[in-house]
């Protein structure tokens, strides 16, 4: 058992997962890696969640993958841009607020429909899928 959990007790393994698909996107930002983790990163920001790290690989031809190690767990990035497409997941414990992100990453990558499903895991219970909102920019 690690010190932290001596002191505070067991971690509370509630946490809610954000699968981020974003439609129609300005592709020309898509291909760009240090866009693509600039978004990333604002996004983590404005969920007041803490970045560790950033991973990203750029494909050839085209698209990019990348991955935010968070303190607070992670965000990963797919995009398509010959499709203006981005999926997003967003994976989050503790004080954070990862709904925050979905406006950021809508606006960075110019997404013109927004469909986020919203699952809430943890030991206490099977994953709950509450709820999946679509928007149209």
């Amino acid at each position: 058992m690690c010190v932290l959990q001596t002191l505070m007790g067991p971690a509370d393994t509630r946490s809610v997962h954000l699968l981020v698909e974003l439609r129609d996107c300005r592709s020309s930002f898509l291909d760009d890696e240090t866009h693509v983790v600039a978004i990333m990163r604002a996004g983590a920001e404005a969920a007041r969640a803490t970045v560790m790290q950033a991973v990203v690989h750029h494909y050839a031809p085209q698209g990019v993958a990348g991955v935010l190690l968070l303190a607070e767990s992670h965000m990963s990035v797919h995009t398509w841009p010959e499709h203006a497409y981005v999926s997003v997941d967003v994976y989050t414990c503790g004080d954070c607020d990862p709904d925050a992100a979905i406006p950021v990453l809508a606006e960075g990558f110019g997404a013109a429909q927004v469909e986020v499903t919203r699952v809430v895991r943890g030991l206490d219970g099977a994953p709950e899928v509450t709820d999946t909102v679509v928007t149209r920019r």
